[in-house]
């Protein structure tokens, strides 16, 4: 019988077979249809015995958009991208989409999940425009779930009072650097300590039973 089965990595049984991954995505503007994706940021999580979450590794792409999609200039000046810098480094949008899917369907494997779940601040606007590129660049298979999400905003107006990312990464305790904000490996990492502060805010003071199911 597989290990998996017998002694169940413990991520697996945290959120019901899904794996958390926290997204952050920088776009040229706010429809996912017709404004391009720029900038997309994973970071994975694990968990310890006593059920507490910590980050671990990232994938991230600085990304070429796709012909025909929208640059608003009051987004450029948001996000601070600039498309014509050398130094982006930036990729297809497809090339991009294969690169993230592939590390998250990796760690899926590893922590003995189904499938992922996006976590993101504001998660839905992240989850649209990661669904928006995967019709156009014609993916059969995402690893993400294609509706259900775990949403900082929520999470910190429950735990914090705060919805806004900045705000609620001070009310946890946590650093913030206004100048590295809007860059999406910046945000997802914050993002990230966000949401595992929280999560083991809860599990400190309340607790979740992370035994298998017999």
């Amino acid at each position: 019988m597989s290990d998996q089965l017998t002694n169940p990595p413990l991520m697996s049984l945290r959120f019901r077979g899904f794996l958390p991954v926290v997204i952050d995505v920088e776009t040229g503007g706010l429809n996912p249809k017709k404004d391009a994706l720029l900038e997309i940021a994973a970071v994975f999580l694990d968990i310890d015995k006593d059920g507490m979450m910590k980050t671990t590794h990232h994938v991230a792409a600085n990304i070429e958009p796709a012909p025909n999609l929208g640059i608003n200039p009051e987004s450029m000046k948001i996000n601070g991208i600039k498309l014509d810098n050398p130094f982006r480094m930036a990729i297809s949008e497809k090339e991009a989409m294969v690169k993230v899917f592939n590390a998250v369907r990796e760690e899926v494997r590893k922590q003995g999940c189904t499938r992922a779940i996006l976590i993101g601040h504001n998660a839905h606007f992240d989850l649209a425009f990661l669904n928006a590129a995967i019709e156009r660049c014609d993916i059969k298979r995402s690893p993400f779930h294609p509706f259900s999400v775990l949403d900082t905003v929520s999470l910190s107006a429950l735990a914090y009072g705060q919805t806004v990312l900045a705000k609620s990464a001070i009310a946890a305790g946590m650093k913030w650097d206004a100048d590295g904000a809007h860059s999406a490996l910046y945000d997802t990492q914050q993002t990230a300590e966000l949401f595992c502060k929280i999560m083991n805010m809860w599990q400190t003071h309340v607790g979740f039973d992370l035994q298998p199911v017999l």
